[in-house]
């Protein structure tokens, strides 16, 4: 028997807790500030990681909820990043979330290759709710 549930920010806040973090990893400004707001929104911290390869220092020394990756950086080998934070036992248990625009099927698999929960931009803004839930599901 699977029993699959996940913790809203908004109850964790509710219940005294503080704030839940998220790495943000991301070069292009849309939809990366917009990502940022939209977390904030919905009551998460975010720290902001300049370079990918931080991710799995930042990550071992922040302990956050979750991690999300803009995949189409220019300057950073990002697959290289997440599959790093998936072999880290201190960091393996991480939710990652690539996202990249639609047409780049390419880095949406690669990215799922190594481990990530990808999404396309558009889809990531409409639905983040949705998929902080899948994210955030424990089996």
């Amino acid at each position: 028997m699977r029993i699959l549930f996940a913790i809203p920010a908004r109850l964790i806040q509710c219940a005294g807790v503080t704030q839940p973090l998220a790495l943000v990893f991301y070069e292009r400004l849309l939809p990366g500030s917009q990502l940022v707001n939209r977390l904030q929104d919905r009551g998460y911290r975010v720290q902001a990681v300049p370079v990918a390869p931080l991710l799995v220092i930042e990550a071992e020394k922040q302990k956050p909820l979750l991690v999300f990756a803009d995949l189409e950086s220019t300057k950073n080998e990002i697959c290289v990043a997440i599959a790093d934070l998936k072999k880290n036992p201190a960091t393996a248990h991480l939710p990652v979330l690539g996202f990249a625009s639609e047409a780049r099927k390419d880095l949406l698999a690669a990215a799922l290759a190594v481990g990530a929960l990808t999404v396309g931009d558009t889809a990531l803004l409409e639905h983040l709710s949705q998929l902080l839930d899948q994210a955030l599901q424990i089996d």
